[in-house]
């Protein structure tokens, strides 16, 4: 016996590294409190036993007030656990069956005596399966355990079967009040202290505590219940972080680093117009959802920042800014094909041109003179020329032909070749004179085309001509 303590604390020590986890959520429990040891019952003999002779505390039960059991147990799979339990008494009440007069056992008296403070230890293991899931219960764990171990009773020392039952009340969410009852079969039925180790109940009463859940990032939240295991978190939102204190979490917050509004994502608004700052293109100054946050004084659909003219409401397309009307013609410039110069709205900006107009080009033309059978100017033309030049810049959108034509004198080819020479001769003037050259066409139709007799010298003269008409 001299070296049955050290043998205990080692019992201990091997049940805290061999024993396994308590359940899948919390994978270590152990518990410690007071055990009761009663010898009241035996597997022989005992037929007519009344349950309340079980539990005769005063008369029977052996209790130690120190502290004097310790259990580690582990989770195996499902409901299933298996636990070390290491613990020590001293028996100062052994309950026997009681002798007749003939030396008999008599099996409706018991007889207790002090065996003399018998040391009691006990090592044993258990295979426990809980209720507790099936109850769906988070506080109230029933559960049956069955196992084995070895006993000390003084000097006399045996193994057990055991069986019985276990109850942990959860009053917080690690930590449990633990009641249990065990039967320890014992083999040996001599029932006489200090020379066999008898079949006895062990009960036991304390706390249970559930210890060593994984919690990666230490944010007191286990990992199995933790939405976000690898970065430390609230419990509000299942371990998963809130950098800016907002009161979103970080992967439903659109500006995890901001403190904002929950209307907005968790982002801010800081001039509070109702458009978040991520999308605000004009963070400090209230303006338009439809204008990303810009306001825009004018109201014309451009934002302030954008508008060349925000006091003036004006057109997108030119910059916030009213078209101009140059010419005052009442056709906007960019719709004005002539903006410098007066038009009307049907002519797209531009003037008409008109029939007065037409007659003076040709008044003109007709008074352009050529030196004989040549397509070059006489020196008084020059006058008539510019003034022609003078009425096509008025029309600058405006387009003509130009025609030549001759008397009947000379050789038919010759004359189609001199109108066509002094019509283009015309055309050359006008567009050296900056008349563009898309706006003017020549071309010479000889002595076909008569507007007078070339019988007589005035005729010739009036055939002898350059004409202008108007190309629509």
């Amino acid at each position: 016996m001299k070296h049955l303590n050290k043998l205990f604390a080692g019992a201990l020590m091997l049940a805290g590294f061999a024993a396994n986890a308590q359940d899948s959520t919390n994978p270590w429990a152990v518990s410690f409190g007071v055990n009761a040891v009663d010898t009241k019952i035996s597997m022989k003999g005992n037929d007519h036993l009344r349950f309340e002779q079980l539990y005769d505390v005063k008369g029977n039960f052996n209790i130690e007030p120190s502290v004097s059991y310790v259990n580690v147990t582990r989770n195996v799979g499902g409901n299933f656990s298996f636990g070390l339990t290491g613990s020590f008494n001293k028996i100062s009440k052994w309950v026997n069956l009681a002798n007749d007069a003939s030396g008999n056992r008599t099996y409706n008296t018991d007889v207790v005596v002090n065996p003399g403070d018998l040391n009691y230890y006990g090592i044993d293991g258990a295979i426990n399966y809980s209720f507790k899931s099936l109850l769906k219960s988070k506080w109230f764990d029933p559960s049956l355990h069955l196992g084995g171990g070895y006993t000390f009773f003084g000097d006399a020392s045996a193994g057990t079967v055991n069986g019985g039952w276990g109850l942990n009340l959860w009053f917080a969410k690690n930590v449990a009040l633990s009641l249990g009852s065990t039967l320890k079969y014992g083999f040996d039925d001599n029932r006489v202290a200090n020379i066999d180790v008898p079949t006895h109940i062990y009960h036991h009463a304390g706390l249970k505590f559930q210890f060593g859940a994984k919690d990666k990032d230490g944010d007191g939240i286990i990992d199995k219940e933790d939405s976000c295991p690898d970065v430390a978190g609230l419990a509000q939102f299942q371990g998963c972080p809130d950098s800016d204190g907002d009161g979103i979490q970080d992967s439903a917050d659109a500006c995890p680093n901001e403190a904002g509004l929950e209307a907005f994502q968790g982002c801010p608004d800081t001039d509070g117009d109702g458009v978040a700052d991520k999308d605000d293109a004009c963070i400090d100054i209230p303006g338009l959802p439809v204008l990303a946050g810009c306001p825009d004084a004018d109201g014309d659909g451009v934002a302030d920042k954008d508008d060349a003219c925000p006091t003036i409401k004006g057109e997108k397309a030119n910059k916030g800014c009213p078209w101009p009307d140059t010419d005052g013609d009442k056709v906007l410039d960019k719709d004005d094909k002539c903006p410098t110069v007066a038009g009307t709205v049907a002519n797209n900006g531009c003037p008409e041109v008109s029939d007065e107009t037409m007659k003076k080009l040709n008044d003109y033309a007709k008074t352009i003179l050529f030196d004989s059978a040549k397509s070059t100017f006489q020196q008084q033309t020059y006058p008539v020329l510019q003034a022609m030049v003078a009425i096509l810049k008025e029309y600058p959108t405006a387009k003509f032909a130009l025609e030549g034509h001759t008397d009947s004198d000379g050789k038919d080819a010759m004359n189609l070749q001199l109108s066509k020479d002094r019509a283009a001769a015309v055309r050359t003037y006008l567009v050296d004179n900056g008349i563009g050259a898309d706006r003017l066409t020549s071309e010479g139709y000889g002595e076909t085309k008569p507007v007078a007799s070339n019988k007589t010298k005035a005729g010739k003269a009036q055939n002898r001509r350059v004409e202008v008409k108007l190309v629509k």
